[in-house]
């Protein structure tokens, strides 16, 4: 079955077929998946304590005997679809991460990040340490320049709460996003939370680009690129789930997303533009003019870069090289 929302495609059929008929060579800008794990996800509701009549049915679990192969076959299918320049994030467990690693490494997709996601209600263990961490495996294919946007959700001068840099923060390799918790809701077996989703997409496309999701699942990826105006498509080989995508994309406001200001950051203006030697007098005329009232050093350079759209490193730097 295909179901087509706009500019969006899903399409209710394993992905190694789904892909080979619906996506052509090159042609989606981005991937972000969660595939089943291998680890008898159809029978979770014995390992987490939880009220199971929420959870929606149709599971589709991986056999562990058939892992590496089942990871090597829709792997080649996301290189193959992907254009140069075009990036993946892979969600994996622990159990069957070498079989996620070997598959990305036998393509020519090169690795960027291997992203720690820390996340809240790890499974309960007395005899042994907490497991509250996925893997997310950061790949790009080679041929063309990347999207990374680095300010999407902090100017690179953003101070965080107790000092420190928001923008560098935001950006190290260990995530710390908590499970979305919907007591007496609807959910998927495994579900990612948006927050974690708006991340990846705000970084790593832009809008108007192709996110494909090879594992649809709850279509928390969907629901997140129809918030952020990004096009979709992406496979689910369940129909009960496949149903309850529709339902989600179709509740989602487009563009919703992006009215977060703090997804936004604080853009300044002339970063990156060459100085000029007029540039470098007027802000050390003006830094003269600011200094002979008294004011602190400080609060100086804050007042120039908000008067010449630069950096206060920026600003910091031409003051300092003068002298």
């Amino acid at each position: 079955m295909i179901v087509e929302r706009g500019a969006n495609r899903f399409v209710n059929a394993d992905c190694v077929s789904a892909a080979l008929e619906y996506l052509a060579d090159g042609s989606v800008d981005l991937i972000v998946t969660d595939p089943p794990y291998g680890i008898g996800g159809d029978e979770l509701h014995k390992h987490y304590n939880r009220d199971e009549r929420f959870v929606v049915e149709g599971y589709v679990e991986v056999d562990a005997r058939r892992y590496a192969e089942f990871s090597r076959a829709w792997i080649a299918q996301a290189e193959r679809v992907l254009r140069p320049g075009g990036q993946i994030y892979v969600v994996s467990g622990y159990t069957n991460l070498p079989d996620v690693l070997n598959a990305l490494r036998a393509t020519t997709l090169r690795e960027v990040n291997h992203i720690i996601w820390k996340y809240n209600f790890g499974v309960y263990t007395s005899r042994k340490f907490v497991s509250s961490h996925y893997h997310i495996l950061y790949y790009a294919k080679p041929g063309s320049p990347r999207t990374f946007n680095l300010e999407c959700r902090f100017a690179r001068d953003e101070r965080a709460d107790g000092g420190g840099s928001s923008s560098y923060r935001d950006r190290e390799d260990v995530w710390t996003i908590n499970r979305e918790y919907k007591p007496g809701r609807k959910k998927n077996k495994n579900e990612l939370p948006i927050a974690l989703l708006e991340k990846m997409l705000l970084y790593s496309s832009n809008e108007g680009d192709l996110v494909c999701d090879f594992f649809m699942g709850g279509g928390s990826t969907a629901v997140a690129c129809v918030g952020l105006n990004r096009r979709f498509a992406g496979f689910e080989v369940s129909p009960h789930i496949f149903r309850d995508v529709l339902g989600a994309v179709d509740r989602a406001a487009p563009g919703g997303l992006l009215a977060e200001p703090a997804k936004r950051g604080a853009v300044v203006e002339n970063r990156g533009k060459r100085w000029s030697s007029g540039d470098v007098r007027a802000v050390l005329e003006r830094y003269d003019e600011l200094a002979a009232t008294g004011a602190a050093k400080k609060r100086i350079v804050g007042a120039l870069a908000t008067e010449f759209g630069r950096g206060p490193w920026a600003i910091a730097k031409v003051i300092k090289d003068r002298a």
